[in-house]
């Protein structure tokens, strides 16, 4: 495609891609939310680090349950019909929070939480292949890090307000749980959960109007291109299983989200465990999202005019493994920012996976973008996994005589070792994994 024709396609797409980045605005919102959910929940319903974490959990484990049929649905209806279908199963998702509040029990709340990661995963079954063939393969990438500026940021804006609803005054109810009689706390902990009630019945309302607006959108059909169907040779492929670097690619956005969904949401509760206050820590979530939206930025910029999107992945998995070493070596704030600082890891990890992954599938477009959206269960195994670690941590120190603080503190940052894995799967996928187009590939 030569640059003339380039421009002419970036300007009739300006409006669909608009329109993708607002849904990507809106999942972002909901998503990195978790971020406050994980110490509030933890408080209100009296849970362990690994129990707490299961929010993340709920949230993610709906893309293995929904992947799948959300591609069924899409081939059924389309796109737009579909993207309609996700904002309205979100709002659904965000009314059970009322009733969960009211009883202040812990699987209703997770409930909620699934119902909404089911409406996202058909918006993100739709919204990923869409925005990646909607131009030039070569720069999907680009494409892909323009949805992430719009959900990092929106996931920056999501956590600051819901961390001041729900943190504001969390560490006075802390301190006083442990003072009060039974009949008290139950008092205190149930007011504290009924600050959920506004936030989740506006979220609902706008959910439900944009679900009913998005039927209008001028969405234009895409299709992967024909010559796409042929793979390396000759031979024409029949099925998904004879593209080892679709399942490769897989494994790697597995493993991704898992590390950015430890990056986000485990950082606020990092940073209580080193003693700072849930009023300074709240902010935490949006220095890793701000990271990312910077990166995402530069992402927009280099590439691929400046670097392919082999090279951003490359670079940004040998960063991650430099940060993760960084947050086991250090400590206290400097620790802290080392969290942040994996959202500079992690920004062009997802627009590389993606056309990288989907490139020469043609007809399997479809199919490979779900497999891909399952991959997002990474984010509901790897970071209670993190949690267990912490908890099984945390009990060997106090036992050999530690105090609760320093074992909590020391556990908490100790257990990011499972990061350097992660990352070194997704360095792997950037140096060779991907040109793996066939399973007689040298």
């Amino acid at each position: 495609m030569t640059n003339s024709q380039e421009t002419a396609s970036s300007k009739n797409n300006l409006v669909p891609i608009l329109i993708i980045a607002g849904l990507f605005f809106i999942f972002g919102f909901v998503t990195w939310i978790n971020g406050a959910l994980i110490p509030f929940m933890k408080t209100i319903n009296e849970l362990t680090e690994a129990q707490s974490y299961l929010v993340a959990s709920a949230s993610y484990i709906s893309f293995v349950v929904m992947a799948l049929p959300a591609s069924y649905l899409l081939k059924k209806i389309g796109y737009r019909r579909g993207m309609s279908i996700g904002l309205i199963i979100m709002a659904l998702g965000a009314l059970v929070f009322i009733p969960a509040a009211e009883v202040r029990t812990y699987w209703v709340f997770l409930t909620g939480i699934f119902i909404q990661g089911m409406g996202m995963t058909i918006l993100q079954t739709a919204a990923n292949p869409y925005i990646t063939i909607l131009g030039p393969i070569e720069s999907g990438a680009k494409r892909i890090a323009i949805m992430g500026i719009a959900n990092k940021t929106a996931g920056a804006l999501g956590s600051l307000i819901f961390g001041s609803l729900l943190l504001s005054g969390i560490d006075e109810v802390k301190e006083k749980l442990s003072t009060v009689s039974i009949e008290e706390k139950g008092l205190l902990l149930d007011t504290m959960a009924d600050s959920v009630f506004t936030p989740y019945i506006i979220m609902a309302v706008v959910l439900l109007v944009l679900g009913l607006l998005i039927r209008k959108a001028p969405l234009p059909h895409v299709e992967a291109k024909e010559s796409d169907e042929l793979a390396v040779g000759t031979t024409v492929k029949t099925n998904i299983f004879q593209f080892p670097h679709l399942w490769l690619g897989v494994l790697t956005l597995f493993v991704y989200v898992g590390a950015e969904v430890i990056a986000g949401d485990t950082i606020i509760a990092y940073g209580i465990s080193l003693g700072f206050t849930g009023e300074e820590a709240k902010f935490f979530t949006t220095f890793t999202l701000m990271a990312m939206v910077a990166t995402y930025a530069l992402g927009v910029i280099l590439i691929p005019k400046y670097i392919s999107q082999k090279t951003a992945l490359t670079v940004s998995a040998f960063l991650g493994i430099v940060f993760s070493i960084c947050i086991l070596k250090t400590s206290g704030y400097t620790s802290v920012l080392f969290v942040a600082a994996l959202g500079i890891a992690n920004a062009l990890v997802w627009p590389a996976v993606w056309p990288l992954t989907l490139d020469s599938l043609g007809k399997f477009t479809k199919t490979a973008s779900a497999l891909l959206i399952m991959a997002i269960s990474g984010g509901a195994i790897i970071p209670p996994l993190y949690g267990r670690l912490v908890d099984a941590k945390k009990h060997e120190l106090l036992a050999a005589g530690i105090d609760q603080a320093g074992a909590t503190a020391e556990a908490a940052t100790g257990s990011y070792w499972i990061l350097i894995p992660c990352y070194a799967i997704i360095l792997f996928y950037a140096i060779k994994g991907h040109r793996y187009k066939s399973w007689t590939s040298k």
